[in-house]
C-alpha cells in the first residue's frame, strides 16, 4: 500500500501592507517645493489661483495646509524666530504678500486669493487660524514693511471673517510689547480696519475679541499708562477706541467697587469704614457720586431674601433700607445724585412687581432721613422721572408732593417765627396716603 507524501507545514505567515496602510514621510519640504513650482509658472494673480484650485486635487493640502499658507504670506517655509527655511535650490516665491506692493489695492487682490482658495477647501478655515496664531508670534522677525502689509491684510481678514479678531491676542507676548511691535502692528490692524470697515465694524471687533478691556497688555511695560495708550490711538485717528477701553475700563472698576462694597457688608464693618472705602476707591477709579449711589442701591437691595407677598414686602424694605440710610446720605451730597438714587428706586419698583406699591413710602423714609431733598423730589415728579410705570408713581407721589408743596408755602409765610418752623413736623405714611 503506497503512503500519501506528507504536505510541507508553514512556520510562519507573510503579510503584506497594503497600499493604502503605508503611512507616507511627513515632508514639508517636498511639498514646497512642488507649490512654488506651481506659482513660478503662474504670470498673474488669476493664474495663481487657478493653479491652487487645482493642485489641491493632486497636493495634500489636508496635510500641509499650514504649509501652504506659509509660502502665500511669507513666500517660504516659516521656522521659529520668523526666517525663511532655505533648504532646497528654490526656497522662496514672490508670488506671496510680503513681496507685493504694500498698497490697499494690492492687499485686496491677495485677500481674494485666501478667501476663494477657503471658499473651495473648507477645511482650510480652521488651519488659517491656527496658522495666524503661529505667524503673529513671529513677527519681530519679519521686516518693517513686512510687518505693515501682515497688518493690513490681517485687517482685511478680520473684515471678511476669515479669521477670529481674537486671533491678535498673540500678540500679548513680552518679546514683542517691550519693543512697541505689538502696538504698532496692532494700530496698524485697527487703522487699516476702520478705513476699510468703518468704526461700527472695528468696534464690534474688538469686543468680539474680548480687547477693548485689554489694550493696556499690549504696551511697552514702561508705558503702560492709560495717559499713554490714549495719546497713541488719538494721534492715529482712534478716538472711539479710547472711548470704547474707557467705558469698558469704567464698567470693570464699578464691579471691583461691588465687589468691595460686599466684602465689607461680610466683614461687618461700620458704616464710617464703609464710607471711607467706597469714597478712596470711587476717587481713585474716577466714578462720580451719581454713579456710586446706583451701585450702592443695588447692593444694598440684593443682600436681602424678599417676601413674595406684595402687602409684605413694603414693610419688610423700610426695616431693610433704615439700616442703611446713614451710608446712603454719605453719597448724595449733590441733586444729581439724589435724583440718580430716586430713579433706581423708580426702577427697582417697576421692574419687581411686588414693589410697585411701595416707591412713594422707600421715598418717604429717604426725605425723613435726609438721605433725599425736598427740591429733588419736585425735580423728579416734574421733569426728571423714569418712564418706567411713570404714570403710576407720579399719582403715588401726587399727596406727598402736595404735602410739600403745602409745607414749603407754609415755611415762606411763616419763616420770622422760629419756634413754629421747629415744630412742622415730617408725614406720617397716613398723611400722603
Amino acid at each position: 500500500m503506497s503512503q500519501k507524501a506528507e504536505r510541507p507545514v508553514l512556520s510562519g505567515q507573510r503579510i503584506k501592507t497594503r497600499k493604502r496602510d503605508e503611512k507616507e514621510k511627513y515632508d514639508p519640504t517636498g511639498f514646497r517645493d512642488a507649490v512654488i513650482a506651481g506659482l513660478e509658472k503662474a504670470e498673474d494673480l488669476e493664474q495663481i489661483f487657478k493653479y491652487l484650485d487645482s493642485a489641491g486635487q493632486k497636493l495634500d493640502y489636508r496635510r500641509y495646509g499650514e504649509v501652504l499658507f506659509d509660502i502665500l504670506i511669507a513666500g517660504g517655509l516659516l521656522v521659529p524666530g520668523g526666517s525663511i527655511s532655505q533648504d532646497g535650490e528654490k526656497p522662496r516665491t514672490d508670488a506671496c504678500i510680503f513681496a507685493a506692493s504694500e498698497d490697499m489695492e494690492s492687499m485686496r487682490v491677495h485677500e481674494q486669493i485666501f478667501t476663494k482658495l477657503m471658499r473651495r477647501y473648507k477645511y482650510l478655515e480652521k488651519m488659517f487660524e491656527e496658522e495666524m496664531k503661529k505667524v503673529l508670534v513671529f513677527i519681530k522677525g519679519f521686516t518693517p514693511i513686512e510687518r505693515i502689509k501682515l497688518a493690513r491684510m490681517t485687517a482685511l481678514w478680520i473684515g471678511n471673517g476669515s479669521v477670529p479678531p481674537s486671533v491678535l491676542i498673540v500678540l500679548n507676548n513680552e518679546h514683542l510689547t517691550k519693543d512697541g511691535v505689538a502696538l504698532d502692528f496692532l494700530i496698524e490692524v485697527f487703522v487699516t480696519l476702520k478705513q476699510e470697515k468703518g468704526i461700527p465694524s472695528l468696534i464690534t471687533a474688538l469686543k468680539k475679541g474680548n480687547l477693548e478691556n485689554r489694550l493696556l497688555e499690549f504696551l511697552p511695560l514702561n508705558k503702560r499708562t492709560e495717559e499713554y495708550l490714549k495719546s497713541v490711538f488719538i494721534e492715529k485717528g482712534l478716538q472711539d477706541i479710547v472711548k470704547l477701553h474707557a467705558a469698558q475700563a469704567s464698567q470693570e472698576a464699578k464691579r471691583e467697587l461691588t465687589q468691595l462694597l460686599l466684602d465689607d457688608f461680610n466683614d461687618n464693618k461700620t458704616t464710617k469704614d464703609i464710607v471711607t472705602d467706597i469714597k478712596d476707591m470711587s476717587t481713585k477709579s474716577n466714578i462720580p457720586e451719581h454713579e456710586v449711589i446706583g451701585l450702592i442701591w443695588q447692593t444694598i437691595m440684593s443682600l436681602a431674601e424678599w417676601n413674595k407677598k406684595e402687602e409684605l414686602v413694603a414693610e419688610q424694605a423700610l426695616k431693610h433700607l433704615r439700616s442703611y440710610t446713614q451710608l446712603l446720605q454719605s453719597f448724595t451730597t449733590s441733586e444729581r445724585a439724589e435724583l440718580a438714587l430716586i430713579l433706581k428706586v423708580q426702577e427697582f419698583c417697576y421692574e419687581n412687581m411686588n414693589f410697585m406699591k411701595a416707591f412713594q413710602k422707600i421715598i418717604l423714609l429717604f426725605y425723613k432721613t435726609e438721605v433725599v431733598t425736598e427740591d429733588a423730589i419736585f425735580k423728579w415728579y416734574k421733569e426728571a422721572h423714569s418712564s418706567k410705570g411713570k404714570m403710576h408713581f407720579l399719582e403715588q407721589m401726587k399727596k406727598f408732593i402736595e404735602w410739600l408743596q403745602s409745607a414749603e408755602e407754609e415755611s415762606e409765610s411763616e419763616e420770622e417765627d422760629e419756634n413754629q418752623i421747629k415744630q412742622q413736623q415730617y408725614p406720617t405714611e397716613e398723611t400722603v396716603k
